[in-house]
């Protein structure tokens, strides 16, 4: 068992007993700690890809396995979302089980390390932030609407994942953005690219970028056997969920995806 995983099965264990416990203030301890340990263990993404650059060029896709959470947890769904959402900008391929308690990540080593340490590193900040903000109360008095145009009376579990859903539509927003602005400025090297490969055989930029993610594309379509799509949340509830949704989405806004807020390399049980 890798360092990673480890990690992602400490902070699992803690952010389960925190759920599970009665007791607000013990609650509070265990979340505490699996904060420190998912801040102690976030890496600086765009340091990191710095570091692994040169390793990168010999590196072969793999797939891992990830353990969400077990069987019937309400915020596996969420979680998943997540983990997809940080995945997909750090140019890997996911399978989804069908009962949502892992992922297979289909990609880079060194990209698979970087996305599962940055979904530990929020998944914790947003059980943290919904926790604390469920303390508030604001939620007994909220409404939301439901997909089927009633309006409806918030319970702690609807807040909550309302307050996830916001979490993460904004996390996801900001990734892509992230994301987005790497590639431009990939693209906008392009020429450079092309002369790098006329004079060494060494290609970087945009099509560095490309290269990596058709290959990881081609190991996906020769190692997968998923067949079908995954759905997603499947719920009652609509975007449109009151405060609760607007408190995720602002949570979402603070969160730290890494101390440069880049996101590199586009093309552990968790619980809450």
């Amino acid at each position: 068992m890798n360092a990673s995983v480890r990690l992602l099965d400490r902070i699992a264990a803690l952010l389960a007993k925190a759920e599970r416990t009665e007791h607000p203030e013990e609650a509070a301890t265990y979340l505490a700690k699996a904060q420190s340990l998912a801040t102690q263990s976030s890496v600086d993404l765009a340091m990191a890809r710095a570091r692994t650059a040169k390793k990168e060029e010999r590196e072969q896709p793999i797939q891992r396995t990830v353990t969400i959470g077990e069987r019937g947890k309400r915020a596996n769904t969420h979680l998943v979302t997540l983990f997809v959402s940080v995945g997909q900008c750090n140019a890997l391929q996911i399978d989804v089980a069908r009962n949502s308690t892992y992922v297979i990540a289909y990609g880079m080593p060194s990209d698979i390390d970087l996305t599962t340490t940055l979904f530990a590193s929020l998944a914790t900040q947003m059980a943290v932030a919904a926790g604390a903000w469920l303390e508030l109360g604001q939620w007994r008095s909220d409404h939301y609407l439901s997909r089927d145009g009633y309006r409806k009376p918030h319970t702690a579990q609807t807040a909550r994942t309302a307050f996830y859903r916001g979490f993460i539509d904004r996390v996801a927003m900001r990734l892509g953005e992230a994301r987005d602005e790497v590639v431009q400025r990939a693209r906008e090297k392009a020429v450079v690219v092309a002369v790098d490969i006329a004079s060494s055989g060494t290609a970087t930029g945009a099509l560095v970028l490309r290269l990596k993610d058709n290959e990881v594309r081609d190991f996906y379509r020769s190692s997968s056997s998923a067949r079908g799509a995954w759905g997603g949340y499947s719920g009652g509830m609509s975007r449109r969920a009151g405060a609760a949704s607007a408190a995720g989405k602002s949570a979402g806004n603070r969160a730290r995806i890494g101390a440069s807020e880049q996101i590199t390399g586009r093309g552990g049980a968790i619980e809450a």
